[in-house]
């Protein structure tokens, strides 16, 4: 299925965020399933990680909407990313039906947070929360995993899939496992074998690896949308 890109700007308090929609060729509003992604603390919506998958998503008929919110503040960036899903939702072409939130690293943990937020008011507002690479603890600090999880203690109902590399250091295995145990929402994890906190891993290639990530993801989203 072919794709469009569409670059948009988000009004945002008192300025705009720049994001890209990528839309699948059959899209109709009210009748879609959409995607909202965002980066880490680093990069941008043109990382090539967010940008493989909207590419995929969009194949598969799912819409995706990326943007790029640099500022370090965690507070800033719920702000900013309600903001972005309060622009999808009200799109007069593509306001979706079934929404997902996503996020890379710092991205995934807003995503957390804002779903939260959102399922406070109306429970079934979210269908899935996609955490690639999430932080979970500080490298070399295992402890501070337990601060990091609270908003995933916090999720009640809506689904969350895990992408995370099996070296992370932001991401310890056993740290996760005993985070998904406890966590009332149904969760999943894919541990990319050998791959960091960037998902790079040492003798494959990134296009074999986002792939791999990519194939799990779309796998995931059709079934909970």
């Amino acid at each position: 299925m072919e794709f469009s890109e569409e670059n948009v700007r988000i009004p945002f308090e008192q300025k705009e965020l720049d994001g890209v929609l990528t839309v699948p060729a059959d899209v109709s509003a009210g009748h879609c399933t959409a995607v909202v992604l965002t980066h880490g603390a680093g990069g941008d919506m043109r990382t090539k990680q967010l940008e493989s998958l909207a590419h995929t998503l969009a194949r598969s008929g799912v819409l995706c909407l990326r943007f790029t919110c640099r500022a370090p503040n965690f507070l800033y960036r719920i702000r900013a990313y309600s903001a972005v899903v309060e622009y999808l939702k009200t799109h007069e072409r593509y306001a979706p039906n079934s929404l997902f939130l996503g996020g890379r690293s710092m991205g995934a943990r807003t995503a957390v947070a804002v779903c939260n937020r959102m399922c406070d008011r109306q429970k079934d507002a979210v269908q899935g929360v996609l955490c690639l690479s999430f932080p979970l603890n500080v490298p070399g600090k295992p402890q501070t995993y337990v601060e990091r999880s609270h908003g995933l203690h916090a999720l009640s109902q809506t689904s969350v899939l895990f992408v995370s590399g099996t070296a992370d250091n932001m991401c310890q295995q056993n740290l996760l496992q005993n985070v998904m145990h406890v966590m009332k929402s149904p969760s999943a994890v894919h541990w990319v074998k050998d791959a960091n906190h960037g998902l790079a891993v040492r003798g494959r290639t990134e296009e074999s690896v986002l792939e791999e990530v990519n194939s799990q993801i779309i796998a995931w989203v059709l079934q909970h949308k």
